[in-house]
């Protein structure tokens, strides 16, 4: 059985949206989907629904999700203990397996069922399948504040895309099936990696070489020092704005994570709140988006 996706508030947005339709005729749009913006069931049928009108008005979406959340839960139903680096989890090879397991497993799935109950069809995939993901092992470094010497943080099967190969996207687009990707890849040795999903995100949508990529967060947008929300900013602004100290915090990985794929040729990424009622209908379809766009 299919949901409706003419909700009232949908509809209003799309009333307007012929100019913008033509604009993203054909045009592929990564999302990502994670964190709070996945909490609660009636959010995660809205966003299928969101998602499955995309495709059914001519936008080619791909959704790469997270599960942060999901991952906690299980580990702490296993009993699986997190160590943690200057802040950071470590993933050893226990903690791969659950990460797998959830991500590519449940969480995958239930993202594709929402699409696919909207009445579009989805699959879910991980950036495994069809060698999508070549990932390497994350390096990270940081500064001993006793020695003051510059030591390599060993965060153990936590990766990052070595390079994205787009050909299994493309087959499913091209059948006019929702790709739905859990975040995890593998490297040259077969070694499986645990990917961020905004790395991942980013990674997918600069090899499509999208019209957009859409950070569903739990923040507005890139807010100013009086803590407004700004519409739209310059790569060269973004930058700016972390050297100056107030772009900071969690806000600078996905900040530089729009960054990365607008320098690899997607057209324009946005954060926005996922939380938001239709935010991706209305930053994609009206003039004034609930979110911040960051354009070259």
């Amino acid at each position: 059985m299919t949901e409706t996706v003419d909700t009232p508030e949908a509809m209003q947005i799309l009333a307007g949206a012929l100019p913008f339709l033509k604009r993203y005729d054909d045009a592929t749009v990564v999302v990502k989907y994670g964190g709070h913006a996945m909490g609660e069931e009636d959010t995660a049928l809205r966003f299928g629904r969101d998602i499955a009108l995309l495709e059914q008005v001519g936008v080619n979406p791909v959704v790469v999700h997270g599960g942060g959340p999901q991952i906690n839960a299980m580990l702490k139903r296993l009993n699986v203990k997190s160590t943690f680096i200057q802040g950071l989890r470590v993933t050893d090879e226990e903690m791969l397996d659950v990460v797998e397991m959830v991500l590519a497993g449940p969480v995958n799935k239930q993202v594709a069922e929402a699409i696919t109950r909207a009445g579009v069809m989805a699959v879910g995939i991980s950036g495994k399948d069809g060698g999508l993901i070549r990932a390497r092992k994350l390096q990270r470094t940081y500064r001993d504040p006793d020695s003051n010497i510059e030591k390599v943080l060993d965060l153990g099967f936590v990766g990052e895309p070595a390079s994205v190969d787009p050909k299994v996207l493309r087959l499913l687009i091209g059948a006019d099936i929702v790709p739905v990707v859990a975040p995890v890849g593998v490297g040259e040795d077969g070694q499986t990696y645990n990917i961020n999903a905004d790395t991942a995100a980013g990674a997918i949508a600069g090899a499509l070489s999208a019209e957009r990529l859409l950070m569903l967060t739990d923040v507005p947008g890139v807010l100013d020092t009086e803590k407004r929300l700004i519409p739209e900013m310059s790569v060269a602004e973004v930058k700016a704005g972390i050297e100056a100290g107030w772009i900071s915090g969690g806000m600078i990985p996905k900040v530089e994570t729009c960054i990365y794929a607008i320098e690899r040729g997607v057209k324009g990424a946005v954060i926005l709140d996922g939380r938001v009622p239709h935010a991706i209908l209305a930053e994609l379809f009206t003039d004034a988006g609930p979110g911040t766009l960051i354009r070259p």
